[in-house]
């Protein structure tokens, strides 16, 4: 769902609407709330068709055709105005992927999952039919998938069995490779029409691919009249069989709708089950549907700590919502409280009143990241360093750090401390996606400003007061320069994509958005292949990668996958262009995939030692701490060092203010900034860092644009070869 534009409306028929589903050259599609709270998908007319007398008609019968329609497997009407200024139409919202996303993602569907699909769309076909209506678009594009079964959605075409089709002359209406044969021609279908139509898109359920192919339309056009379906790979017998039925050429020799339901004898789902489905499927669903439900709430009114009112950002997000709910918070210990180890022994706050303020560290210090977890320690712990240094400042800053152990349930509590902590003015951290998000709730009732560099999910739950900043580029603004960088080159046309489940939501959403984005970012192709979490024989989707003319390869999945297909691809002496996704990079992937690991490359949110811009930020490191500087530790020391900037200047304006009328206790409470108003200094900031430039967007708080650094492995080491490529202007 995208963001509302400017010159998008407010509301329309008695909803108030939250983003773009999509948009046409006719229409737009808004999903909208009522007043009591439902969700709808509604269709407005763009205004230049609105006074086409001919398109109105048309839009008028699609409504009235919509509102015909009785079957809980079609989406229902729930309003309209066809003789608005701007026509308008509302059905309920689904929340769930098309047929179409779901078999690009992850292939050909079981034979089950394909016969309880073409039963319950029979079943609304027969509704449709039983309307005197022909739907006249039936494909994959046009069918919602949920646990609970399938949505036939868009009548935008149907039309009354025995009325007059209101087309231009000699246009097919309808979608290419999913016509029967006299649509096909040119002529006009019936209802037989419609079930050829469901045989085709049931054949693409099955097999992965349209029965009559694609490429130019008057090519696809021509097979679907004179040449039989490609149905190869289809071996169940009933299920072929029903499909030979369907696709007859003849449309008196095609079963009607209704007849299908009992041709089909798969048991279909019961209530809201998703047995019917594969795992895979299931987990596609639900990350749709979160997406889809990440909906603007009204903004809460909330309590300031105690100082000047400072007015809380007004900003929206459409964020994830969390998928595993809120998170219990319960006893159990904190783990230590560690201050920075180099204070000066009479307390260090040096400046009048003795005034020091603590920047926490949420870090997993002991678990699955910890390597980035004590990186980032240590970066802002120098960032500490560097300010406490500096003469005439305000104030003094210490370090506070508490270990989550990469625990979800852990990093709440953590959280928990941190935000009753008076003297915490602003947290970096979380580490991980699943402990920024267990996090966020108690950050965002205390207003208190926290800053992740390695949390990198798509969009995190939304909060009321926008304290949480997501200071590296996320999974999917990583595919930019990851498509770039593989496939703005001569020698490529088409890039493979392999999303490993075992690498989680960090795997899926990089491997979902390269694919996405590689047909708007250039002119290139992609075969995307998805496989279980647990996959270990990866030789079948190598080959049937390599088989499709993949010339360059992605995956993103975790070390051990990668290993695997290192090794395969280097057993074919695969010379294309091969690239993991970072979170691959480590130990485990160079000694597992051994001298098959050399010539991988990576696209990663963090600098290195060696580049440039981060010589002298290294050398402090060095001289700090004994070592260069890992992975995540120069981007915690900039997220440290812009809130260090932020807070000498907010105290800094506001000791002015307060010079003519001093605090009577003396102490300097009357300076001292709020997190509130902290946070809305680091929204409107924008800091020269290390390893990039950090601004915020004003909508998600999310870090403006897709810098990155680019690694290849040489030598089995890590080379780090400088910034990822952008495309020339």
């Amino acid at each position: 769902m995208d963001d509302l534009r400017p010159t998008d409306p407010a509301r329309i028929g008695g909803h108030r609407l939250l983003g773009r589903l999509g948009a046409g050259g006719m229409g737009v599609v808004y999903l909208g709330r009522t007043d009591a709270g439902a969700l709808a998908a509604i269709k407005v007319i763009l205004p230049e068709y609105a006074g086409d007398e001919d398109f109105r008609t048309r839009f008028r019968r699609e409504a009235e055709a919509a509102r015909r329609v009785d079957s809980p497997w079609a989406v229902p009407v729930t309003g309209a105005d066809t003789e608005a200024e701007r026509p308008w139409l509302a059905t309920e919202f689904v929340p769930g992927p098309t047929l179409f996303d779901v078999v690009a993602r992850r292939g050909p569907l079981p034979v089950r999952s394909v016969t309880v699909l073409g039963r319950l769309l029979a079943r609304a076909l027969a509704a449709v039919h039983a309307a005197g209506l022909v739907h006249r678009d039936v494909k994959p594009g046009n069918v919602l998938l949920t646990a609970g079964g399938p949505r036939l959605i868009d009548f935008g075409i149907a039309r009354a069995a025995d009325a007059t089709a209101l087309t231009a002359t000699g246009l097919v209406v309808g979608t290419p490779g999913f016509l029967p044969p006299e649509q096909a021609s040119g002529n006009t279908a019936g209802p037989a029409g419609d079930v050829f139509s469901l045989g085709c898109l049931l054949a693409y359920a099955a097999t992965g691919r349209p029965p009559f192919g694609s490429g130019a339309v008057d090519a696809v056009l021509y097979r679907t009249v004179h040449d039989a379906p490609d149905l190869d790979g289809i071996d169940d017998a009933p299920l072929r069989a029903l499909l030979d039925r369907c696709l007859a050429k003849d449309p008196g020799e095609r079963p009607a709708a209704a007849g299908l339901d009992t041709l089909i004898a798969e048991d279909v789902p019961a209530g809201a089950t998703a047995d019917w489905l594969p795992e895979d499927v299931v987990r596609i669903i639900a990350d749709r549907s979160a997406a889809l439900l990440a909906l603007p709430g009204i903004d809460a009114t909330v309590t300031e700590e105690p100082g000047p009112p400072e007015p809380a950002p007004g900003r929206r997000r459409f964020l994830l919502l969390a998928a595993g709910g809120a998170v219990a918070l319960g006893a159990g210990a904190f783990a230590a409280v560690r201050l920075t180890r180099d204070e000066p022994a009479d307390g260090g706050d040096g400046a009048p009143g003795g005034r020091r303020w603590i920047i926490g560290v949420h870090a997993d210090l002991t678990g699955p990241l910890s390597a980035a977890g004590r990186a980032q320690e240590r970066g802002v712990r120098l960032a500490v360093d560097r300010f406490n240094s500096l003469d005439d400042q305000p104030f003094r800053l210490a370090v506070k750090v508490l270990d989550d152990q990469g625990d979800a349930g852990r990093s709440a509590r953590v959280a928990e401390e941190f935000a009753h902590d008076p003297e915490v003015i602003a947290v970096i951290g979380p580490t991980g996606d699943e402990a920024a998000g267990a996090a966020l709730s108690a950050y965002d009732e205390a207003v208190l400003p926290v800053l992740t560099v390695s949390a990198l999910q798509i969009a995190f739950p939304k909060r009321a007061n926008g304290s949480f900043f997501q200071a590296a580029p996320s999974y999917a603004s990583l595919a930019v320069p990851i498509v770039n960088r593989l496939l703005l080159r001569p020698d490529v046309e088409r890039l493979g994509i392999l999303v490993d489940r075992s690498g989680g939501q960090a795997a899926y959403q990089a491997g979902y958005a390269t694919n996405l984005l590689t047909p708007d970012l250039t002119t290139g192709t992609t075969h995307p292949r998805v496989v279980p979490a647990g996959t270990r024989v990866f030789d079948p989707v190598v080959t049937d990668l390599l088989s499709n003319r993949s010339d360059a390869l992605f995956y993103a999945g975790d070390a051990a996958g990668a290993s695997q297909v290192a090794r395969i691809l280097a057993d074919l002496s695969f010379a294309g262009p091969l690239m993991a996704q970072h979170t691959v990079m480590g130990p485990e992937f160079l000694e597992q995939a051994g001298a098959a690991a050399d010539g991988w490359e990576f696209v990663a949110p963090f600098t290195d030692a060696s580049a440039p811009a981060a010589a002298t930020f290294a050398a402090a490191h060095r001289k700090r701490f004994g070592v260069a500087p890992a992975a995540w530790s120069a981007e915690a020391y900039d997220v440290a060092g812009l809130v260090a900037r932020e807070l000498a200047t907010l105290a800094v304006a506001a000791a002015k203010g307060a010079s003519a009328s001093a605090s009577p206790s003396g102490d300097g409470r009357s300076t001292r900034p709020t997190r509130s108003g902290l946070t809305a200094a680091i929204a409107a900031a924008r800091y020269e860092g290390v390893s990039r430039t950090y601004a915020f967007d004003e909508k998600r708080q999310q870090l403006v644009g897709q810098d990155a650094h680019l690694y290849r492995v040489e030598e089995g080491r890590h080379r780090y070869l400088g910034p990822a490529p952008k495309p020339k202007s």
